[in-house]
């Protein structure tokens, strides 16, 4: 299949993920494919992470099992890209429905909008036990300030790596491509952490995880310039890409930084900052420290407004990519 079909079923995959989401009916009765995927990494990590192995043979390990898990993602998604073409338009509907599955519009949005909806409904309570479905920050340390903040720095974070990135790979590299960055970006969120039973276990994982997220992070920063242009004119584009150059590396990661900056500008607020996570503070320095500290839910509700305005311009990028390649 050539790229300019990959574009075509990308811009079908889209418009469905904005339209329908993740259909949580269907879920109930299947495995989600990224469940699938959690748990081939489970069997590697039980095999080839035991905690009495030295740390360079658990490192070697995990460089191993990562590659084989990518080996097998990029090979089901062959198999499952070629099965489909034997069926003509009902196959490429098929796979457009198939690489929905593996973006996050419409429910990333929703888990964003109940943290909103709980503030105004709820009250705090509420609001932490919503916000606590999308962040792993403690809950109960969180002021409604601090709920905003948490759930705008989800929704832009999870836009680079469960939006943009996917869409990326699969317009570049077909289902192979996509399967293997959901293998690498759930590999990263099960074992890419910097503790003692996966610092070395984890280190490929987490650093190709860090390559592979590079060019989408950037992206993120224009397409969510566009949507704060869309909202609030051309002083909303200005200062989103001014506060993503300026602040985007402050963020431990290289790049989480890049989308929250850019929505911080766009909001004109103060994100990231001091946080606790299992009873333990982390620090980082303030993105857009110039902004209001004081985020509130008009925020959150503007940055979700922002948000679908930049999947918009990604979809009509990826129409006009395919245009040009007609």
């Amino acid at each position: 299949m050539t790229i300019d079909e990959h574009l075509l079923i990308l811009i079908l995959a889209l418009l469905l993920d904005r339209i329908i989401g993740d259909p949580e009916w269907l879920w109930q009765r299947l495995p989600h494919p990224v469940v699938l995927f959690g748990k081939a990494i489970s069997v590697f990590d039980r095999h080839f992470n035991a905690r009495h192995l030295p740390d360079l043979t658990r490192r070697r390990n995990g460089v191993m099992s990562i590659a084989a898990l990518l080996f097998g993602a990029a090979i089901a998604g062959w198999l499952i890209h070629g099965l489909l073409g034997f069926f003509g338009w009902f196959g490429i509907l098929v796979e457009a429905g198939l690489v929905a599955i593996f973006l996050a519009q419409k429910s990333l949005a929703d888990h964003v909008g109940e943290v909103s909806n709980a503030l105004r409904s709820e009250g705090l309570e509420g609001a932490r036990r919503a916000v606590s479905r999308i962040v792993g920050r403690d809950p109960e340390t969180l002021d409604e300030p601090g709920i905003c903040r948490a759930a705008i720095e989800s929704l832009a974070e999870n836009f680079s790596d469960g939006v943009v990135a996917p869409a990326l790979w699969y317009a570049v590299f077909g289902l192979p491509g996509l399967f293997a960055y959901k293998m690498l970006n759930t590999a990263d969120s099960m074992i890419g952490h910097k503790t003692e039973a996966y610092i070395d276990f984890g280190w490929a994982s987490a650093r190709l995880d860090d390559l592979a997220n590079w060019p989408a992070a950037r992206l993120s920063i224009l397409l969510i310039a566009v949507g704060a242009m869309v909202k609030k004119g051309m002083s909303g584009l200005g200062n989103t890409i001014r506060v993503a150059v300026r602040d985007g590396g402050l963020h431990r990661s290289p790049n989480s930084g890049r989308p929250e900056a850019a929505m911080a500008g766009a909001l004109d607020i103060q994100l990231a900052g001091p946080r606790v996570y299992a009873g333990e503070v982390v620090r980082e320095p303030m993105i857009n420290g110039a902004g209001r500290d004081t985020a509130t839910v008009n925020d959150v509700e503007t940055g979700i407004s922002i948000f679908y305005s930049a999947c918009s311009v990604l979809t009509l990028l990826a129409f006009l990519a395919f245009l040009l390649l007609l």
